[in-house]
């Protein structure tokens, strides 16, 4: 079992993953182009891969802590309903456990996008009812994706994930460029779906960024036309985004935040002999 709670500092903001799970996953199932040969000449991307070439995708949760504010950057797989990847019905109790306050305390839920595996936490199951897991808190969803979603519900999260909190009066519709604190603010990032947004954080002269599913593998910051096909809106947008994505964090201090990655999750893009790597650090360092 990987380390289920890894803590960053970004300036005066302070991060924490909290993993659901960590599954091992047919590549061709998330990424269908990757190849042996993809993995021969990115021998750095081994942590995230098992030796049979299988891609090691982690479902996670970040806390951030900015300006007197909790946020939970997506909320995992949830276990109430059959889904295609495995949730842990133990998450809840690692968040809860990781939240000074638990989860009463949580003052903004932030959905990257609308897929099954980012918003299965969003409610719990109580008496035949769903209701929000997180009672005190605002959900951020961009507007764009909800109106996506509310046409073209093919992952199944509008009724259990989504109706019940608009039912409750806990969503906020926002732009993809929306500031959540002084600290925080969503970084438009389409493709994978119409409304996908990631996270840029900026504190005290520190940057970092939180993928949301731009990217599923490090290995796509090397070979950024690897697309998620199977689950991309628009493959063509998703690999464009990479791109800018690379060209605005390669060389320089930015922290990445891989929202899929297994064990290392964060680490910098670094240009080697022509080529971007993404290169993990094993111990997250302060400052």
């Amino acid at each position: 079992m990987p380390e289920q709670l890894q803590h960053y500092e970004v300036g005066n903001v302070s991060i924490t993953q909290v993993v659901e799970r960590v599954t091992a996953v047919p590549r061709d199932a998330i990424v269908p182009d990757i190849t042996d040969h993809h993995l021969d000449t990115a021998p750095w991307t081994a942590p995230y891969f098992t030796d049979d070439g299988r891609l090691l995708l982690s479902n996670h949760t970040f806390v951030v802590r900015s300006d007197d504010t909790v946020i939970v950057v997506d909320t995992c797989v949830g276990t109430a309903l059959p889904r295609p990847l495995p949730g842990d019905d133990t998450f809840l109790d690692r968040l809860r456990n990781a939240i000074d306050g638990g989860l009463d305390a949580v003052d903004v839920v932030l959905c990257t996008h609308l897929h099954f595996d980012h918003v299965g936490w969003n409610t719990v199951r109580v008496d035949d009812r769903w209701v929000p897991t997180f009672p005190n808190a605002r959900y951020l969803i961009a507007a764009t994706e909800l109106d996506h979603v509310r046409r073209d519900d093919h992952m199944g999260v509008l009724e259990p994930s989504v109706q019940p909190l608009l039912d409750a009066g806990l969503v906020d519709a926002v732009a993809t460029d929306h500031r959540v604190t002084s600290e925080v603010r969503l970084l438009p990032t389409p493709g994978h779906t119409p409304g996908h947004v990631s996270v840029t954080i900026e504190s005290a002269g520190r940057r970092a960024t939180i993928t949301g599913d731009a990217v599923h593998s490090p290995l796509q910051f090397t070979y950024p036309e690897l697309a998620a096909s199977r689950f991309d809106h628009d493959s063509m947008q998703s690999t464009e985004t990479r791109r800018a994505l690379i060209e605005a964090h390669a060389d320089v201090d930015v922290l990445v935040l891989g929202t899929h990655f297994a064990p290392p999750a964060a680490g910098h893009l670094h240009t080697v002999d022509g080529t971007v790597r993404f290169l993990g650090q094993a111990t997250p360092p302060a400052g």
